[in-house]
C-alpha cells in the first residue's frame, strides 16, 4: 500500500486549549507538515480545496507550489481539485505551471466539493454541479493535450484556436477521480480509463464499496483491462493511542468540536457518536494493531492501493506525534500486506482514453 499525507486546512479553535492557529501560522503548518511527511517516507501530500470557514484551502496550487519548493520526492495530489465551479483554462494554466515547478510530481484529483457553499460564489447551481464538471473536465483534456483548441459549450465562453500555456511538464499529468456520492463521478473516470480517489470518511463501507463497484464494472464495459483499474481511499480521522480507548478518549473532544460545524453537519454522517464511528465506520481512531486491521478490513472490500490520512484540528504537536507514530507503527506492516504498483514510477502509469 502507498501512503498519502493530507490536508483541508482545517483552522478550528484547539478542542482542549481554546487556541486558534493565526492565518500565517496555519499555513506554516501546512508547509511543515508535508515536509515532514516526504521525511517519514509518505508517497504523497495532498491539499484540498475548500472556499469558506473553518477551511483555508481556496488556493490548492498556490500552497502545493510552495510545497513543491520545500520538497523533492513526494507527489503533489489535489484532494480534490472542485472543478464543477472553475474556469478549465485557468486550471490548465496553474496546474501546468506548477507541474513544471514541482519537477512533474503532480497529480489532480478532481470533483465537484461536498461542500454546496461554492457553488453561488462561483455563478454555478448545484443541479447542475455533475453536467458542468463532465463538460468541464472534458475541455481540461482537451487544452492539456491538443493545441489550437476551438470549442464552445455551456459554461464558459467559446475558444477559438487557443493553446494555453506553459504545456504540462509531464508527458499526461495524472488525474484521479473524487468519489464520495454518486455513480456520475465513477461513470467518468471509467469512461476516460482513470483511477478514482473514493472519499470513505462519513458513511458505513456498504456506500462506498457500491461506488467502487459500479467503477470496475463501467471500466470493463468500456473495454479496460480490470487489472488497470486502480481506487485509493481515504481513512477519516487519525487517532493513535496505546489502546483504542485511550485513543478514543484522547480524540474525542477534538470530534465533538467538528462535528459541531455546519461543515460536518452537511455530510449527514449517519454515525451517532465517536464510538459508533469507531465501532462501524471509516474513522481510524485506536491503537495501531486495531487501525491496522481496520485498513485490512477495509482493502478486502475496496481492493484500494493507496491510504490517505489526515491530522488537521489538532495541535501542532499532536500533529507531529500521530504522523510519526503512523509512519513508525502503521506504514510498514500495511506496505508489507497489500501489494501496490502505484508510484513505483515517477509517473501513475494510467490506461490512456
Amino acid at each position: 500500500m502507498k501512503f498519502a499525507l493530507f490536508s483541508l486546512m482545517l483552522n478550528l479553535p484547539n478542542a482542549l486549549t481554546g487556541e486558534t492557529f493565526t492565518t500565517q501560522q496555519k499555513f506554516q503548518n501546512v508547509l511543515k507538515q508535508a515536509e515532514l511527511a516526504e521525511k517519514l517516507g509518505f508517497d504523497a501530500y495532498g491539499v484540498g480545496e475548500r472556499h469558506g470557514a473553518p477551511f483555508l484551502s481556496s488556493s490548492p496550487p498556490v500552497v502545493l507550489t510552495a510545497i513543491a519548493a520545500r520538497t523533492s520526492r513526494i507527489r503533489l495530489l489535489t484532494t480534490v481539485t472542485v472543478l464543477s465551479v472553475l474556469d478549465p483554462v485557468r486550471v490548465a494554466e496553474d496546474y501546468a505551471t506548477l507541474d513544471h515547478l514541482s519537477g512533474g510530481r503532480l497529480e489532480l484529483i478532481i470533483g465537484k466539493g461536498n461542500d454546496p457553499r461554492h457553488y453561488p460564489l462561483f455563478g454555478i447551481k448545484e443541479e447542475e454541479q455533475w453536467e458542468s464538471l463532465a463538460e468541464r473536465y472534458d475541455l481540461l483534456k482537451r487544452l492539456w493535450n491538443e493545441e489550437n483548441v476551438t470549442w464552445q459549450g455551456q459554461y464558459r465562453t467559446p475558444l477559438d484556436k487557443v493553446t494555453t500555456q506553459p504545456r504540462p511538464y509531464q508527458k499526461s499529468i495524472p488525474v484521479w477521480h473524487g468519489s464520495a456520492s454518486s455513480p456520475l463521478s465513477t461513470e467518468l473516470a471509467a469512461k476516460y480509463g482513470e483511477p478514482i480517489f473514493s472519499s470513505n470518511g462519513f458513511h458505513p463501507m456498504a456506500k462506498y464499496k457500491a461506488l467502487i463497484d459500479h467503477y470496475r464494472e463501467r471500466w470493463e464495459y468500456y473495454g479496460h483491462d480490470p487489472k488497470d483499474a486502480i481506487v485509493g481511499a481515504g481513512g477519516g480521522s487519525l487517532y493513535l493511542a496505546d489502546t483504542k480507548e485511550e485513543a478514543i478518549r484522547r480524540y474525542k473532544p477534538y470530534y465533538e468540536a467538528f462535528s459541531s460545524t455546519d461543515s460536518a453537519k452537511h455530510n449527514q454522517s449517519p454515525f451517532k457518536s465517536l464510538e459508533d464511528t469507531v465501532e462501524n465506520g471509516p474513522t481510524l481512531v485506536g491503537s495501531p494493531e486495531s487501525v491496522i486491521e481496520k485498513v485490512l478490513t477495509y482493502h478486502r472490500a475496496y481492493g484500494h492501493q493507496v491510504l490517505s490520512i489526515g491530522a488537521d484540528g489538532l495541535s501542532e504537536s499532536e500533529q507531529l506525534e500521530q504522523i510519526e507514530r503512523f509512519a513508525k507503527d502503521v506504514m510498514p506492516v500495511l506496505r508489507r500486506e497489500i501489494p501496490s504498483t502505484v508510484w513505483d514510477g515517477k509517473e501513475l502509469t494510467l490506461q490512456q482514453a
